[in-house]
C-alpha cells in the first residue's frame, strides 16, 4: 500500500526544504532567485541553451549520489523531491578560501563580464567531481551547454585543464558530507506517493513505476514530466499552463537499460547522458548524433521515452531508431502492447497512444552482421541546436553486389518521422553502385514534400536528403574515407 505524502522534500545546498505549496510551472531558477535570495544562478535564455543557471541536482543511484549539471530556468520544483540541489553559492574550499575550481578560473582569466561564469563554474565543478583531470575533449563536452560572448572560451578551458592543481574532489566539503547527505536524501524517498493541490494545481509524484501507471489511468488529463526539456519551453516560452502534471524523472525502474545478444532496450526515463555509453557500445554510428544533441545540461535532463513520446517531427532519436527497426512498448495501468515505433506517429501532433496509456520502453535490435548503418545531422550550428533535418541509413548488400535490404528514415522532412519507401524501393533489388545511387535520388520527391521554416528552405532540406544518401553510398564503399583525407 503506497503512502501519501503532501510536501516536495529535497536538500538545498545544505538545508533540507520541505514545501506544501507548489505551483506545477514553478521552475527552479525562479524558486531560488525570487523566493530563496540565491542570485548567482543567471537567467540568460529562460530555454535551457545558454547555461547561465547552471546547478547540480543529485539523485541516489543505487548507494551512491550522482550528481548531473542542469539548467534551473526550466526545470520545474517538483520534480526535486529526493534530491540534493547544490548551487554557486554552496562552493567554497579549504580554511575559508576559494573553491579550486573558482580559484582556477580567476587565476586563468575564465571571466570577463561574469554573468555567465557561475553557470562554467557549475559545469565545471560537475565534470571535477567525476573527473579532475580531465582532458580536453572532455572539457568541451561539457561546457557544451555554456554559452560566453567574452573570453573566447580559451581562457576558461585553460581553467579546466588546470583545476585539479589546487585541489582533489577528496578534499571538496561536499564529498565529505556524501554519508550524511544520503542519509537525509534516504529518508525523504520512504516510498510515499506525493500530492497537493487541486485541479490544475495538482501536483503528483508517483511512488513507484506501477503507482504511476494507476495514476496516469485515473487522470489522463494531466501532463507527464520528466527531463522537463520540452516542457518547461511551454512554461517559459509560450506561459501555457501544464497542470496537473505528473513528475516521473525519479522513477529508478524508468531509467533501466537491458542488454541481450539481440536488443538492447532503454526504458523511457532514461537520459540521453545514461545511454551514451550503451549505445555507442552497440551503435558506433551513433556518437557523433548523440555529442550533437543539445548540451550537457540537457542530455543529463532530457529523456529517450520524452523524446519519442512527444511525437515531434525534428526529434533526433526517432530516425534512426526506426532505420534500426525499434519496438516501442506502450502501457495503460495494467495492460502493456507493442508496436513497431515507425507506427506510432500518425500526423503532425497526433500519435498511437490512447489515454493514460504511456511510453514505457523502447527495444532496439543489434544490427545483423553485414549490415551497414550511418545517421546524419543537419543543423546550422554543429553543437547545441535543433536539426533542420536528421537522416538514417541502412542497408544490407549481398556477396553478388545487390541491395538485399535497405531502410532509410528522416526526421524534418515531413509533419512525423518518416521511411523514405519509394527510395528504398528505387534501391532495393538494384546493385550497391553509383548508378543506382544517381537514379534513386529522384525518389526522396515521392516521399517527402518538406515545408520552409527558420532552418531551412524546402528545397535545403531536399536537396540535403539526397546528399546525404549519396554520402552513405561513398562511406559505404570507402570513398568517403578517400574523400575526406584528399580535403584534410
Amino acid at each position: 500500500m503506497t503512502g501519501f505524502s503532501n510536501a516536495i522534500r529535497f536538500i538545498l545546498n545544505g538545508e533540507a526544504i520541505s514545501l506544501t505549496d507548489v505551483k506545477p510551472e514553478t521552475t527552479l531558477l525562479d524558486w531560488l532567485r525570487l523566493e530563496r535570495g540565491l542570485r548567482g544562478s543567471k537567467e540568460g535564455c529562460a530555454e535551457g541553451d545558454c547555461g547561465a543557471c547552471t546547478v547540480l541536482v543529485g539523485r541516489l543511484m543505487g548507494d551512491e549520489i550522482i550528481y548531473d549539471s542542469v539548467t534551473a530556468c526550466i526545470r520545474f520544483v517538483g520534480s526535486l523531491h529526493g534530491t540534493h540541489v547544490v548551487t554557486i553559492e554552496h562552493l567554497r574550499g579549504e580554511n575559508g578560501n576559494l573553491h579550486p575550481v573558482q580559484q582556477a578560473m580567476v587565476d586563468h582569466h575564465g571571466s570577463q563580464c561574469g554573468f555567465c561564469t557561475p553557470g562554467f563554474v557549475m559545469s565545471l565543478y560537475g565534470l571535477w567531481m567525476r573527473d579532475p583531470d580531465p582532458t580536453q575533449g572532455a572539457i568541451e563536452k561539457a561546457l557544451q551547454g555554456n554559452l560566453c560572448r567574452c573570453t573566447g572560451y580559451a581562457p576558461i578551458i585553460r581553467a579546466g585543464k588546470a583545476m585539479s592543481t589546487y585541489g582533489l574532489p577528496q578534499g571538496d566539503p561536499l564529498w565529505a558530507e556524501r554519508m550524511a547527505l544520503k542519509a537525509q536524501i534516504k529518508a525523504i524517498t520512504d516510498g510515499s506517493r506525493v500530492e497537493m493541490g487541486e485541479g490544475a494545481e495538482r501536483i503528483i509524484v508517483p511512488a513507484t513505476l506501477d503507482d504511476f501507471a494507476a495514476v496516469y489511468e485515473a487522470n489522463p488529463e494531466a501532463t507527464i514530466v520528466a527531463g522537463s526539456t520540452d516542457v518547461g519551453l511551454w512554461v517559459t516560452k509560450f506561459m501555457r499552463p501544464i497542470g496537473p502534471v505528473i513528475f516521473i524523472g525519479h522513477l529508478q525502474e524508468l531509467r533501466a537499460i537491458a542488454e541481450n545478444a539481440s536488443e538492447v532496450r532503454f526504458y523511457a526515463g532514461v537520459s540521453y547522458s545514461q545511454a551514451m555509453a550503451v549505445l555507442i557500445e552497440n551503435f558506433p554510428a551513433m556518437a557523433e548524433l548523440w555529442e550533437r544533441i543539445a548540451g550537457e545540461q540537457i542530455r543529463n535532463m532530457g529523456t529517450i521515452g520524452g523524446n519519442i513520446a512527444n511525437g515531434s517531427p525534428i526529434g533526433d532519436t526517432p530516425p534512426p531508431f526506426i532505420a534500426l527497426g525499434a519496438k516501442l512498448h506502450l502501457r495503460r495501468g495494467n495492460h502493456r502492447r507493442e508496436i513497431k515505433l515507425e507506427d506510432y506517429f500518425i500526423a503532425y501532433g497526433k500519435q498511437d497512444r490512447q489515454p493514460g496509456e504511456f511510453v514505457e520502453s523502447v527495444t532496439i535490435p543489434l544490427l545483423p552482421a553485414g549490415e551497414q548503418f550511418a545517421v546524419y545531422k543537419i543543423s546550422k550550428r554543429r553543437e547545441e541546436d535543433i536539426s533542420a533535418l536528421c537522416g538514417a541509413f541502412r542497408v544490407f548488400v549481398n556477396d553478388a553486389g545487390m541491395v538485399s535490404m535497405v531502410r532509410i528514415a528522416f526526421g524534418g522532412m515531413a509533419a512525423t518521422p518518416k521511411r523514405a519507401r519509394a527510395v528504398e524501393a528505387a534501391l532495393l533489388g538494384k546493385p550497391w553502385t553509383q548508378a543506382t545511387i544517381d537514379a534513386a535520388v529522384a525518389a526522396f520527391g515521392d516521399d517527402f514534400q518538406p515545408i520552409s521554416d527558420m532552418r531551412a528552405s524546402a528545397d535545403y532540406r531536399l536537396l540535403s536528403a539526397q546528399n546525404l544518401l549519396k554520402r552513405f553510398f561513398l562511406e559505404t564503399t570507402g570513398q568517403g574515407q578517400r574523400l575526406r583525407r584528399q580535403v584534410a
